[in-house]
């Protein structure tokens, strides 16, 4: 199919979606009001007093805006006479860059990819340069940028098998994205490869962003709070599942039987519309829990308590601080993972499922290094988190290896901005 017929029926998709994206952010609006606020911003219409020159960088959710936190803050210090506008697409990630930057940055939702929105974002703002992050390669979005002559850079560049498949389906359309960036920076040798593939050209390895982030030591002070409340002396064991995603949490739960009498399963949701469905499913079978949202400083969670839900957005360095050992979420079912750095960067023995392809070589990695243990399901897992509450040894062995892999890839911030240098 020819390139221009490509790019009217992917124009043309987008028109007729539209209806059906309004009712989507009514729907989430039910649970989440944020999503019924700054809707002109996703159609392109912006009130914003711009302040220039402005270097412009969009993260779509949370983990991409914490994975641009070392980079934000680079750039601030490189460039203090710019002005940073950061762009998401989620309420969840926009209250992230509002609580990790505060007012040093202008926040947006970035225009969904119309052409004509594009073209007012363009228009609106007129950055002098414009980095996305991770996987945001949007046909419209690069095309408006070229008319508008904003060189852009995709950084912390990460595409998997399953996304390379549906992105060729697009063909021309796709490369002529690709081609329009002026910089393409990867995590990894094979996220440069498959974007190779698609047409990319002049791809560097840069590394992976979020082995700079460092962890937050007042997030760190809260986790030990929490330990303090759940054990005095601190002997209770207490397993994380972190991130989960629709589905994991009932696979976990049938099999908490299998995990130590004593120990305490910390369970947190990835998404924040699902913490009273979770809480639904612990009431409905019956498990004795408490949650995070109804805890106070000095407050001890009583030993009857077998599940403490996380039900709170920002924290997961204090709930990797308080655990033994971390399962990493989004991987006992096929949904390619969630990010093990953060619980790697605090010195945490990790457990992962057999689905991390979002992740791909980092877990590969951390594996290899003895940081982390690959498990089937949630039968396995409680069988290897057993393994590791019951030997101190191999508990420490597994979290220095942990604390190890995070430093040794670090440096992918100044190499990603010694990139960018060149495009302005």
């Amino acid at each position: 199919m020819k390139y221009w017929v490509r790019a009217w029926w992917y124009d043309l998709l987008w028109y007729v979606a539209t209806p059906f994206i309004a009712a989507y952010l009514l729907w989430r609006g039910r649970k989440q009001k944020e999503y019924l606020q700054h809707w002109r911003e996703r159609w392109g219409f912006y009130s914003i007093v711009v302040e220039r020159p402005l270097i412009w960088v969009h993260a779509v959710s949370v983990g991409e805006t914490q994975a641009a936190q070392p980079l934000i803050e680079a750039l601030l210090q490189a460039y203090p006479e710019h002005r940073i506008l950061l762009t998401h697409m989620t309420p969840t990630g926009r209250a992230t860059g509002e609580r990790l930057f505060g007012d040093r940055v202008q926040r947006a939702y970035l225009a969904y990819d119309y052409p004509c929105a594009t073209a007012r974002f363009f228009k609106h703002f007129q950055p002098v340069l414009g980095i996305v992050l991770e996987t945001e390669i949007w046909p419209n979005l690069l095309r408006q940028a070229q008319k508008h002559r904003v060189p852009m850079a995709l950084v912390n560049a990460r595409l998997s098998e399953k996304s390379a498949r549906k992105a060729a389906r697009w063909g021309g359309l796709m490369q002529e994205a690709l081609r329009s960036l002026r910089l393409i920076a990867a995590q990894t040798p094979a996220d440069a490869q498959r974007l190779y593939a698609l047409g990319a050209q002049d791809v560097v390895v840069t590394g992976n962003l979020k082995f700079d982030v460092a962890p937050d030591e007042a997030l760190r002070a809260l986790g030990q709070q929490w330990r303090a409340a759940i054990d005095a002396q601190q002997t209770r064991p207490v397993v994380l599942a972190a991130s989960t995603r629709e589905g994991e949490e009932a696979l976990i739960l049938e099999k908490l039987p299998a995990l130590a009498a004593d120990a305490l399963l910390v369970l947190v949701p990835r998404h924040p519309q699902r913490f009273e469905e979770v809480a639904q499913l612990l009431q409905q079978q019956g498990i004795p829990f408490a949650r995070r949202s109804q805890w106070q400083p000095g407050q001890a969670i009583p030993a009857s308590v077998r599940v403490w839900l996380g039900d709170s957005m920002g924290e997961m360095t204090a709930y990797c601080s308080v655990c033994d050992a971390a399962f990493i979420g989004g991987s006992l079912l096929p949904l390619g993972g969630q990010n093990l750095i953060e619980a790697c960067a605090v010195g945490k023995p990790i457990l992962l499922g057999p689905h991390t392809f979002n992740f791909a070589q980092a877990s590969e990695q951390a594996i290899t290094a003895g940081a982390a243990r690959r498990v089937d399901d949630a039968t396995m897992m409680m069988t290897f988190a057993n393994r590791i509450l019951q030997h101190p040894a191999k508990q420490e062995s597994m979290a220095s290896a942990a604390l190890v892999f995070s430093r040794q890839h670090r440096g992918a911030t100044q190499r990603t901005l010694a990139q960018l240098k060149n495009l302005l």
